[in-house]
């Protein structure tokens, strides 16, 4: 069974950066999939944030992270980070890991089928 436990979340001031982490476990398809970071804010619906292809050579970015975000993999440890700097209160949100059902990233919601159970990121101004 796949598992995806996020890390890293917690209050951190408006203009301050933050790096969450995503641990997968009992996957042996680990290195063959796409992954992603999507948000949920408070009374918003779930958004796609960063996707990283299944080699990390193909990284893609919300508009509203783009420039100030980076998605990463390491492969041989099971992990994707996502490291977000300039925080604003907007990026305020339930942060969520995902897996793939391919090995390029897209932005549809139903495109991925495992979920980590989340981590709570509060931007205070």
């Amino acid at each position: 069974q796949v598992q995806l436990v996020e890390s890293g979340g917690g209050l951190v001031q408006a203009g301050g950066s933050m790096r969450l982490s995503c641990v997968v476990s009992g996957t042996m398809d680990w290195g063959l999939m796409a992954m992603a970071w999507f948000r949920r804010a408070p009374g918003k619906e779930r958004e796609f944030v960063a996707g990283i292809s299944w080699n990390g050579g193909n990284t893609v970015y919300a508009d509203s992270v783009n420039g100030r975000s980076t998605v990463s993999r390491d492969n041989p440890k099971k992990t994707v980070d996502l490291q977000l700097s300039s925080l604003k209160s907007e990026d305020t949100a339930t942060y969520y890991c995902t897996r793939a059902r391919g090995n390029e990233p897209q932005l549809a919601t139903n495109y991925y089928d495992v979920w980590g159970q989340g981590t709570q990121v509060t931007v205070s101004s």
